[in-house]
């Protein structure tokens, strides 16, 4: 019987041992910072407001006001809109590519002023997003709604910062 009550007293202190042992462990680990899992790139704006407005957002803009239309003439009434998954993606591209102008905008010293100019680019970004979301449905009639709120905010921000 006194062996059996030995070999508990042991097990229960190597248990303890190892629990210590382990904490003890974890500790130091515990203190030292977490280094970064990437290092992210310094980003260095090049375009100016100019290249990305005629590089970016006007080729975007047309190509989704024009993907969806309503032509009435003399032979009557030709509904134009993407037929193709390929030319709803090229639709959806073309709205992603505005969301992301809206990001280029506010970024380094492009931001005119921290006001306005943030709140209309972050308008673009909601807008272009619509239509985003509209293509990737294959909705024209979303199109046709987020293609009315991008000129909107296009026109809200050319009338408040348009230079020459």
């Amino acid at each position: 019987m006194r062996t059996i009550h030995w070999l508990f007293v042991v097990s229960v202190m190597l248990f303890i041992s190892g629990i210590a042992l382990v904490v003890a462990a974890a500790r130091p680990a515990m203190r030292q910072p977490v280094p970064a899992a990437v290092d992210t790139p310094a980003v260095t704006p090049v375009a100016s407001v100019k290249h990305i407005m005629r590089g970016i957002v006007a080729p975007a803009a047309t190509v989704v006001y024009d993907s969806v239309s309503t032509i009435v003439d003399a032979s009557g009434v030709q509904e134009n809109q993407p037929r193709t998954d390929e030319e709803w993606a090229n639709v959806a591209s073309s709205a992603a590519a505005l969301v992301e102008s809206g990001n280029l905008l506010v970024m380094g010293d492009r931001a005119v002023d921290r006001g306005d100019w943030l709140k209309m680019s972050r308008a673009l970004m909601d807008a272009a997003n619509t239509a985003l979301k509209a293509a990737e449905a294959k909705s024209a009639q979303g199109i046709l709604d987020a293609g009315e709120t991008i000129n909107m905010s296009c026109d809200n921000c050319h009338e408040r910062y348009w230079r020459q």
